[in-house]
């Protein structure tokens, strides 16, 4: 079954005491059967409040560059703050991101415990985050009028947005705007936007057509929300894109290609990689696409041919579930002393390190701290270059853990939503074909992706009746009527 992108959120309004009990036994179930971790242990905290008083700042002040974040309404773990302005025909983006290793000791208790956990846990109800609150959602993060110790980034860039020159440092830093993701979009569509928004645009923009000509790959699979109303009741819908948050994932993915390039130059690592398609998947894929009388011309590669798609066409959404069958594979490359054989991430199309979110990801706290070594030219740190063998398992069993609470808990919401509906009939799509006549059908009304019975093919609007709404499993199922 091909796995939804959830976003969860939180609204402004206050959360409700009326929250569904069950639903609420369903998420802790959930997390307790993929051994999701709960309380940080006493020596955990009590390290935590020591280095959040005294962390290990640098010297270097850049608070009065005026830096600012863009993150989702409520988010109080801010990894990074932008600043964009012009440099000449091209551009300057510094791109301040959080100094956890100011905050970690080698060794200490918070290391050990971040190498357990591995990334921060999402969940309709609340995260589990990878440090605790005092550091992640305090000393460390980067909210606005605070200063901040930062790894920042400094790119330069030609007017095509070709990256020129990269150098990394610490340095003290000051956040002065925060914003989200509607509001940038928003001010920038009505002209007249903060100049380092209307920058993002074109950089942005910029950054994406490289990555056209680069033959880089994304899925425009459907985004489904599960929020939280003010009566405390839990809901899915789909999210329409906005390309603000295309424009910003533009910025990070240049950062993960300029730290690559700093670890392959230096031939020491940890790269994010994710091998091209094979033939057999390709062709499969093509095959697909000529069912649903998609027409793909043999001589647009499959990352183009991807742009071209419509997810509020029912053809188009069907191959954008079959398409995820090409994004296999992702995992994590150490190297030191060689560089990787295939250096690549397939849907990049380049070399790409993630070192942009070391608050909610633990392999971002290495890669940084090794390539600001690297920029300076100065001995890697010890902890960092030999950790590097044991993080690509960490991060695979954390990310198993993370895409498994996702998916039971937004099944758990569907269920909630549906549960007093058993009997009714709805508007669907079929948008896969597993064995044996069951099929994953795409709900029109609310937005659901679940289970069915019957003999359809790809793309095909079918009229659905409800069968099943478990919130205490996670299930929901149909069968297809018409």
């Amino acid at each position: 079954m091909p796995q939804r992108r959830i976003q969860v959120e939180k609204p402004v309004a206050a959360k409700a005491v009326a929250q569904s009990a069950e639903l609420r036994a369903r998420f802790d179930a959930v997390r307790a059967e993929n051994a999701v971790p709960k309380e940080f242990p006493p020596q955990v905290q009590a390290e935590a409040e020591q280095v959040a008083a005294a962390p290990d700042l640098p010297e270097r002040d850049e608070t009065a560059v005026a830096f600012c974040t863009i993150d989702p309404p409520g988010s109080m773990d801010l990894d990074q703050a932008l600043h964009i302005e012009r440099d000449g025909e091209g551009y300057r983006v510094r791109y301040a991101i959080a100094d956890v290793p100011a905050f970690v000791r080698a060794g200490g208790a918070i290391d050990a415990e971040t190498r357990r956990r591995g990334q921060t846990i999402y969940a309709p109800d609340h995260r589990t985050p990878l440090h605790p609150p005092v550091v992640s959602e305090g000393a460390a993060s980067l909210l606005p009028d605070q200063v901040r110790p930062a790894f920042v980034w400094d790119l330069r860039l030609g007017a095509d947005g070709t990256t020129t020159s990269t150098s990394l440092y610490r340095a003290m830093v000051r956040s002065t705007d925060r914003y989200d993701y509607d509001h940038v979009q928003q001010a920038v569509d009505a002209g007249g936007a903060d100049e380092r928004l209307e920058l993002l645009k074109e950089v942005g923009t910029r950054r994406l057509e490289l990555e056209r000509q680069r033959g880089g790959a994304s899925l425009p699979m459907p985004e489904q929300e599960v929020t939280e109303d003010a009566n405390g009741h839990y809901r899915t819908h789909f999210r329409p894109p906005l390309a603000a948050e295309d424009w910003n994932a533009q910025i990070s993915l240049m950062t993960g290609m300029a730290a690559a390039d700093l670890m392959l130059g230096a031939k020491v690592g940890i790269l994010r990689t994710m091998p091209a398609p094979d033939d057999g998947a390709v062709t499969r894929f093509r095959q697909a696409s000529r069912a649903l009388g998609v027409e793909w011309r043999k001589d647009v590669p499959y990352g183009e041919f991807l742009r071209t798609l419509d997810r509020t066409d029912p053809r188009h959404l069907a191959l954008i579930h079959e398409a995820t069958a090409l994004f296999r594979g992702a995992g994590y490359t150490p190297f030191d002393g060689t560089v990787p054989a295939d250096p690549q991430h397939s849907a990049v199309a380049a070399a790409y390190a993630h070192v942009t979110a070391p608050l909610r990801r633990l392999v971002d706290r290495f890669g940084l701290a090794i390539c600001e070594a690297i920029s300076a030219g100065t001995e890697l740190p010890g902890w960092a270059r030999e950790a590097l063998g044991s993080l690509p398992e960490v991060m695979a069993a954390s990310d198993k853990v993370a895409g498994a609470v996702e998916r039971g808990c937004a099944d758990a919401v569907e269920a909630a939503s549906l549960e007093d509906r058993v009997g009714e009939v709805f508007d669907a799509m079929v948008v896969d074909q597993r064995d044996k006549g069951r099929l994953v059908v795409q709900v029109d009304e609310p937005a659901v992706l679940a289970n069915a019975t019957g003999d359809h093919a790809l793309g095909t609007r079918v009229k659905i009746r409800l069968t099943e709404a478990n919130i205490s499993t996670s299930t929901v199922r149909f069968d297809i009527v018409g």
